[in-house]
Formats: structure tokens, sequence, C-alpha cells
């Protein structure tokens, strides 16, 4: 490891060499107190790295982890977020802006990575956690991975790509997760597709030994699913029950309406002993009224866009969501004064005015868009 990141750095970066000469680079997210929340310091830190690794020719493969054993990366830091949306009531809010383009960019960037993506998905991977999880072309997750996009609960609704992968789950159940903000677990992240290996944590050194121990003269995809599908089959039998598999049908049932109101009713009268259902359907009720129909008409607008044109409008209605001040409620309930009484714009979703929905879908932009470049 490099003398200029010392382990006090938000992302800790190495270079793993391999028993055959080649490299494999680690980063580490850093911030354990915090459960590894992604800050644009660790955005701005990790992008360019991940461009020197993609053009390294020494290095093969990437893998990402967070530090400790609670969580990869529980969301993004969003209390700087509510910070600046304080600062800048109504916007233009510049630290906003950069924010998300920057967490967006380096999104995308995962998911057009080309060389192996290595995600280690252990315990909380929350928000933009997920962001980087999703896009990784190996996505561990382990016997503690507790997966979910609760933005449902702070006025806003599943970023980072959200629009994208949430609208290619089986079924209906993206629609589902996105506005009950569900937490799931591995079986869960397998079934939707969120995930592709299951591996207890127990073996993640193991994992990387074998890393360093293979010949990588091979297909570089191939070497590293040989060394997880092994693995995989040593872990099988911590493998959790899907909550998601398990209640499929009945998801299609509740998710079968004409309208967000239709939805959310469908969702919380459901009559049910499963506690993971029940969950999922009291923070439905509680969350914010905007928010339900942000994400409802966010997954229609996207069904049909490119990964590239899914993170360019994802920019414009996550800028309009940081000037309207909903997103701020729900933060400053949640996380700053902890009260848990929100004051949303409105009420009941009866309450929610088409005008204002319309306006978190205006481009704030008035030059180029900042992610234009995205192709």
């Amino acid at each position: 490891m490099e003398e200029r990141l010392m382990s006090d750095a938000v992302v800790i970066f190495e270079e793993k060499a391999t028993n055959d000469g080649h490299l494999v680079g680690v980063a580490t997210l850093n911030a354990p107190k915090a459960l590894n929340a992604l800050s644009l310091e660790m955005i701005d830190l990790l992008y360019p790295q991940l461009l020197e690794w993609q053009d390294n020719d020494k290095v093969v493969a990437v893998w990402l982890q967070g530090s400790g054993d609670k969580a990869f990366c529980a969301g993004g830091d969003i209390v700087q977020l509510y910070n600046s949306m304080v600062e800048h009531p109504g916007g233009p809010n510049p630290y906003a802006e950069k924010f998300f383009t920057d967490e967006y960019r380096l999104d995308y960037l995962i998911h057009t990575y080309s060389k192996p993506f290595i995600l280690w998905g252990n315990g909380i991977v929350m928000g933009g956690g997920l962001g980087l999880t999703a896009g990784a072309s190996h996505r561990v997750v382990t016997e503690s991975s507790r997966i979910a996009m609760p933005e449902i609960t702070i006025g806003l609704y599943p970023d980072v790509g959200g629009s994208y992968f949430l609208n290619r789950m089986p079924g209906r159940t993206g629609l589902f997760l996105g506005l009950t903000g569900a937490s799931i677990n591995a079986a869960d992240a397998l079934f939707v597709g969120l995930a592709d290996r299951f591996v207890t944590h127990d073996k993640r050194d193991a994992v990387m030994g074998d890393l360093l121990a293979a010949g990588w003269d091979a297909d570089a995809e191939q070497v590293v699913n040989r060394v997880l599908r092994q693995r995989e089959k040593e872990s099988q039998s911590a493998l959790p029950e899907s909550n998601v598999r398990n209640q499929f049908d009945l998801i299609q049932q509740v998710t079968d309406a004409d309208d967000v109101s239709g939805l959310v009713e469908n969702i919380t009268s459901v009559s049910t002993d499963d506690k993971w259902f029940s969950k999922a359907a009291g923070a439905l009720a509680a969350g914010s009224p905007t928010a339900m129909h942000l994400i409802v008409r966010q997954l229609k607008l996207t069904r049909q866009m490119s990964l590239a044109e899914v993170f360019r409008a994802e920019l414009d209605l996550s800028v309009q969501a940081a000037n309207k001040g909903e997103f701020a409620e729900g933060i400053r309930a949640l996380l700053i004064d902890k009260d848990r009484e929100p004051k949303w714009h409105a009420a009941t979703l009866a309450d929610v005015e088409v005008s204002w929905i319309d306006g978190f879908f205006q481009s704030p932009w008035e030059g180029e868009h900042p992610l234009t470049d995205l192709y």
C-alpha cells in the first residue's frame, strides 16, 4: 500500500500481488463508525483510482469492500447533503449537484468496468452502497447482508441506478421494493438479480487468497468465477430463506393497480402473519406521499431507458428533490432531530398536487447536462 494512504484515509487502496506477477486492486471504504456511509470525498477518491486500475495492464481484477464487519456501505452521507439543503433552500445547491453528479458517474463506471469487479457486500448495503454494488460484475452477498433502498422514509426515491435495476427484477418485485423500502437478505438479492454469489463472510480472506494463487493467463472472468463458485458451494448451508420468493405471488397481486393510490391501498391493507411483508407495508404507510408519486412515475418513465439515460434522468430528479424541501424534511425527522414526525408537503396521497410532482421532473440544467458524456 502506498505511504500516502494511511489507515485513517476514508478509502484505503492496496495492490495485492498474485503468484504469477499480476495485481488485484483492493479498495476499502474506511469509515466503520459511520457504517462506511458514502461521502463525496470517498467518491472523488474512488473514481480516479478505478480508472487508473482499469488502464493498468498488470491489474487483472478489482475488489471493493467495507471496513469492519457491520456494513459494506449503509448509504450516502446524507447529513452533509442535509446541511447543504438547509444552506440553499429552493436551490441552486452546488454541493448536491456535485455529490449526485460524481456519485452517478462512479456508479456508471462500475457498471461499465472492463475488468472483473468483485463487490463484497457483507452486512448493511443501502442506498448509495447499493449503487456501488449493483453494477459490479461479481456481487457477493453473505449471511449478514441486509440490502434496502429505504428512500420512501426520507422523501426521496431509489436513485443510484435504482430506476434501472428495479425495473429489471422479476415481475413487479422492483416496484414493491422501491415503494416499501423493504430490507432483503442474501437469498432475496440472488432472486431479484442484485447479487451473483453467496459466500459466508468468514471465507473472505480465503477467497482473496484463492485469487492471488490463481493463474491469470486464462480469461479473468473465468478465474474469478471458478474461485467464487467453489467457495459458494462450501457456503450453501448458511443461505437464508428468501422472503421475496416466498411472497412473490402476493407481491404480484398487490402491485396490480392502475394508479398510485391503488398500489398503496393494496399493499397497506393486506392482512398477513408474515412479519417481513407487514414491516414493508408499515414503512410504506408511514412514508412520504410525495415520494410515493415520485417512485411510481420515475419507474414508469425510465422503463425503456438505457443505463446512461437513467443516470441522466436520476440526476435531474435528485437535484430537484434537493431543492424542494421534502427530502430535507425526511432527513431532519429521521436523522437530525430524530422526532420521526416529518411534516410532509402533503399529508395524504390525495393532497399531492400534480403540478407539485411535475416540478420534480423538470430538468434543472439550462446548458449542457453534466452527464451528457455517458453513452
